[in-house]
């Protein structure tokens, strides 16, 4: 779609507004909205500006001038708004030198690909990640000088068997027992429709919706598989579309992997592939029916797994769920079939085209266009060097001993642990400069004193169990 064809697009959606989204360092879709009649052809050239000191992690407040500049082809009409608007995509530019601003994320995916077909592996990567998330009725939560709290509810949840509702009519999802329940167990079965519905209008194809495994509302809404540029644009819209709907339904989504406890939490499996004129590069003859280039590429992943996860598990709370017994891979080797490793190859067809690599550690807190990168960057590291990646771990992980467990490698244990790995594990992701070292710099310093540090600094409300009377 060119400039001329967006506002033909507005004109025919009978649009007055157009609303400007961009994505900062840590995934969240940031906005601002203009009356179409202020933007003309020129404005896909020149950009809008903003203040990039006032976005986390960005610009210092003395050159704090930057430009975003909306990309025509990523034109959709925005379904929450009353008035019909269109919406449009921005990459950022820094306004003096006019060149791509180093820490914007679509910016760092779209470089991610340039250096894909720089390298000669590969002309295309596919992304299929598989978001879950849950669905709540109501959630509170305070954190003070004197307290701290929260508080979730759902109305499918096992721990309302009890509870007086006028009228308990049972049918909760016990724990670690919603994954396929039919109705009246399933009581999100319409919901997650008008959800699909919402994703088809802006083009997303959806493969299945169902209830996931968690009791409380988890709920798991599958995409298509697709390049990893339309990808990640079409990820920030599922977790817009999603939230927006539960919402005019009276009810909240959270992608938090883990806001159970003692349940399973919300992951995103990814599914990543390698392509070349048109043909799959995974399918071989080797282990699962890999090629060599794909094994290679699961050895970068593999080598790099625990800087990987600083992107892909980027909270504190992400290793509430990275933990053995709740179906979260926290060792790092590959597997046909077993879920319980971090690189499972998919065994339900025997297509060529249907071969590809699960890396299972990733949540839905990730920010898709650096996480999706970063997993590509590594298996181009993995093909260059040819990496092994070692002997593939067929069996469940939790009846290995500790002597068998010490031999493996395994996921962090904690954001902190990650990050050092991510420090001290950048140099692939560097490569071809797409991801800039003040990006890595600026993501590591906010994560330890924006959320490391104050999680520190806080009695946690268990510690009242545990010590108050010691």
């Amino acid at each position: 779609m060119t400039p001329k064809d967006f506002f033909a697009f507005a004109e025919k959606n009978g649009a007055k507004m157009v609303d400007l989204k961009f994505t900062d360092i840590f995934g969240t879709w940031q906005h601002c909205s203009y009356p179409i009649s202020t933007w003309d052809e020129g404005t896909f050239e020149d950009g809008v500006g903003f203040d990039g000191s006032s976005i986390r992690g960005w610009q210092p407040i003395d050159s704090s001038d930057m430009l975003a500049v909306p990309d025509p082809e990523t034109v959709k009409l925005d379904p929450f708004f009353k008035q019909p608007t269109v919406s449009v995509l921005a990459d950022i530019v820094d306004p003096i030198t006019k060149e791509d601003y180093n820490k914007d994320p679509r910016g760092v995916a779209k470089k991610g690909l340039a250096y894909l077909k720089q390298t000669g592996i590969a002309d295309s990567c596919f992304i299929g990640p598989e978001p879950e998330f849950f669905i709540f009725d109501d959630v509170r939560y305070l954190s003070n000088q004197r307290g701290a709290m929260y508080e979730i509810d759902s109305s499918e949840a096992a721990w309302n068997t009890g509870r007086s509702e006028e009228g308990n009519l049972g049918h909760k999802v016990g724990y670690k027992g919603g994954y396929f329940p039919v109705s009246p167990s399933d009581t999100y079965g319409d919901l997650r429709a008008e959800m699909v519905e919402e994703l088809q209008k802006v083009g997303i194809v959806v493969e299945a919706h169902h209830h996931e495994v968690a009791t409380a509302g988890q709920c798991e809404i599958d995409m298509e598989f697709a390049p990893l540029m339309q990808m990640s644009d079409q990820f920030m819209w599922y977790k817009y579309i999603i939230k927006n709907v539960a919402k005019r339904n009276g009810k909240t989504v959270t992608f938090m992997p883990k806001p159970v406890f003692e349940d399973n939490g919300s992951g995103m499996h990814t599914h990543i592939s390698l392509w070349k004129d048109g043909d799959t590069l995974m399918y071989g003859d080797g282990y699962a029916g890999m090629s060599e280039l794909a094994l290679h590429a699961i050895g970068g992943i593999l080598k790099h797994g625990r800087a990987l996860i600083a992107l892909s598990n980027p909270t504190a709370n992400s290793f509430h769920r990275l933990v053995p017994g709740f179906e979260a891979p926290v060792t790092l080797a590959m597997s046909q079939r077993n879920r319980s490793a971090s690189c499972r190859i998919p065994m339900y067809s025997g297509s060529p085209k249907a071969k590809r690599v699960e890396f299972r550690c990733p949540d839905p807190t990730a920010n898709g266009y650096l996480s999706f990168t970063a997993l590509m960057m590594a298996m181009i590291d993995g093909v260059q060097n040819k990496i092994d990646p070692g002997e593939p771990l067929d069996r469940d992980i939790y009846d290995m001993t500790p002597e068998e467990l010490a031999e493996t490698n395994v996921a962090p244990k904690s954001l902190d642990e990650a990050l050092i790995a991510l420090e001290e594990d950048s140099a692939f992701l560097t490569a071809g400069d797409v991801f800039s070292q003040d990006l890595i710099d600026s993501f590591i310093k906010h994560k330890r004193t924006e959320e490391l540090d104050p999680i520190r600094l806080r009695p946690h409300p268990y510690e009242f169990d545990l010590y108050y009377n010691a």
